[in-house]
């Protein structure tokens, strides 16, 4: 890939995100500007907005990645993330924006009248965006390092003060400009060098592209493996080796691995003659742990297990994400909210198309970063391996911009959230300026962690805040909005242990400390035993404490399933804060009472 191209590409995605949230800048001057946009966003802007928030790392890289390495099991995460949003639409979308609320904490402590309840949710919020976080910026680093060599903490780096800078000046007002710019950017980026990609493979005599299709080498290849890895043939293979295999040092000579599992240390050098079936890799790491319940050494039920906790994650965890959450709160009233969900439907609906296209053409094109740990690169070199030349280098520009578009509308819109939450619930004093200091410190946290921990594919990175999601604020919401007899003893409970196991099953999975087989299965995937344990522990807990059913839950309960209009109900419009560096802004008791 050309990397003056490529580098003008990012630069100039850079430099659009920084003027059009200065465009933001000018128009905001009130706390509500910088929450929630006053509470003045229409459907189209708000649903572009939504929708590039919401494809993240994962979407324009990660999903490819994943459908290249694991076959077309992966498809459940575009549809997942895609019908989570039909689940918001149906059961939270218009109650959510009629509470009047701020963010998920401000909605919590208004429905229960609990200060309790509503720290433990902020520090639900600040933990599931951290998790997102992580993998925009490691992926933000990786895509920076293939087109310029950089070191791969750079990327990141430079996403948390592009992100900063623009959340901290605008606000919420800001980045609705800047990720409705970014969603289009995103789509064409993807779009554009696909058909081109199409049209040259179809005129290429080529093995077919199917992710079942054998990931067959083209032309003489050398890896560098990036992690040590552990490989599983099916027949001797013959390949140059520099580096250590098996416990053995080589350099550079041929050297014949048996059938069977080789041990590939990080660093290594393989070189493969045309032809050449790419081993399969297992697994990462000194250990043969597992990189993923999908793995073909996990055993059918493992599979379908896993495939389960894919599912119930997606489907249920989008309505719990702090960033996707708070933009509805930027909608004029319940009915806007329901109409941006349904275009958001037909924009996240639309973008999936496309990274299945890139997954399938890399198991032709660039098979062997099956080997290398990068397979969420897949996106970024096919341009060069498919068509090459100037167009393929522009090609390969197109998506690097639509990459760092992603990486910095996704970054953006989590910022947001946790500074929000931060403001008003960690820092002495709200207000702008004290919103400006959180988006440092929400930024700060998971920027460190980048810089030091090992990279994980941005698709299964996602998932773990997605799952944490599900567990927490899903069963919080669905009851806090549809079930009276909730108290806060049983939403405390049910955070606890459903958020609280989910994300301490998740940690233990990822720290490579967990047991193999089963065990290791439903600590990766658990939310099909955390959401309904979530759900079960708040239906109990209330029922055992039916003297904490708030006074005025009868009243809030109509306010969030009424129409605004409705005769005798306060209108939840906008709620001006006082000027940049006041006080708190908060917001009316959600009965009416001032």
């Amino acid at each position: 890939m050309n990397q003056t191209y490529a580098v003008t590409a990012v630069a100039l995605v850079v430099v659009s995100t920084v003027l059009i949230g200065a465009l933001g800048l000018r128009v905001s001057r009130t706390t509500s500007d910088f929450y929630v946009a006053s509470r003045t966003v229409g459907p189209g802007l708000n649903a572009a907005a939504i929708s590039g928030e919401y494809l993240s790392a994962a979407s324009f890289l990660g999903i490819a990645g994943l459908l290249f390495l694991q076959g077309p099991d992966m498809l459940w995460y575009p549809v997942g993330y895609t019908a989570g949003f039909l689940v918001l639409l149906t059961l939270v979308a218009a109650p959510l924006r009629r509470s009047g609320a701020y963010t998920l904490p401000d909605f919590a402590e208004a429905r229960l009248e609990s200060p309790a309840v509503r720290r433990l949710a902020a520090l639900f919020v600040v933990g599931i965006g951290w998790l997102y976080l992580l993998p925009q910026l490691q992926g933000a680093g990786l895509t920076l390092e293939i087109l310029t060599g950089a070191p791969g903490w750079l990327g990141g780096v430079v996403v948390a003060l592009v992100v900063t800078g623009v959340v901290a000046a605008g606000g919420m007002r800001s980045i609705t400009f800047v990720q409705a710019f970014q969603y289009w950017l995103k789509l064409t980026a993807l779009l554009v060098p696909a058909l081109f990609l199409l049209a040259a493979w179809f005129g290429d005599d080529t093995p077919r592209a199917g992710f079942d299709a054998t990931a067959v080498l083209r032309q003489h290849t050398v890896v560098r493996i990036g992690d040590t890895v552990r490989v599983d043939l099916d027949e001797p293979l013959t390949v140059g080796v520099t580096g250590s295999v098996d416990g053995a040092r080589h350099g550079g000579e041929q050297l014949t691995l048996d059938k069977g599992t080789h041990r590939i240390v990080a660093g290594t050098e393989l070189s493969f003659a045309p032809g050449t079936e790419v081993p399969r890799r297992v697994s990462t790491g000194p250990e043969p742990v597992r990189s993923s319940p999908f793995a073909e050494d996990g055993g059918q039920g493992h599979r379908l297990y896993a495939t389960y906790g894919l599912i119930m994650a997606t489907f249920l965890g989008t309505m719990g994400l702090p960033h996707v959450a708070v933009r509805f709160y930027t909608s004029p009233d319940g009915r806007a909210a329901r109409r941006t969900t349904l275009v958001v439907l037909a924009l996240v609906a639309a973008f999936y198309l496309l990274p299945p296209v890139y997954g399938a053409l890399s198991r032709v094109y660039a098979p062997e970063l099956a080997l290398t740990g990068a397979a969420d690169a897949a996106v970024l070199v096919l341009p060069e391996r498919v068509i090459g030349g100037v167009t393929g280098d522009l090609l390969g520009a197109l998506l690097a911009g639509g990459a760092f578009a992603a990486f910095l509308s996704t970054a953006s819109g989590l910022t947001t959230s946790v500074a929000g939450v931060l403001s008003q619930d960690v820092l002495p004093s709200a207000g702008v300026r004290s919103f400006r200091l959180a988006a440092v410190i929400a930024m700060a946290v998971p920027c460190a962690v980048s810089v030091t921990a090992s990279h994980v594919p941005a698709a299964d990175a996602v998932a773990l805040p997605f799952a944490v999601a599900a567990s927490s604020f899903c069963p919080l919401l669905v009851l806090g909005i549809w079930w009276r007899r909730l108290t806060p003893p049983g939403a405390a409970a049910g955070l606890l242990a459903g958020g609280g196991s989910a994300l301490v099953a998740v940690l233990v999975s990822r720290s490579g400390i967990a047991p193999g087989g089963w065990g290791d299965v439903l600590l990766a995937w658990p939310a099909v035993w955390s959401v309904p344990l979530g759900f079960l522990t708040m239906v109990l807990v209330s029922l055992a404490t039916p003297r904490h059913v708030p006074a005025g839950a009868a009243a809030v309960l109509a306010r969030l399933h009424l129409p605004e209009d409705m005769v005798g109900l306060p209108r939840p419009g906008p709620v001006p804060g006082p000027g940049a560096g006041g006080g708190a802004a908060r917001q009316p008791d959600p009965a009416g009472r001032p």
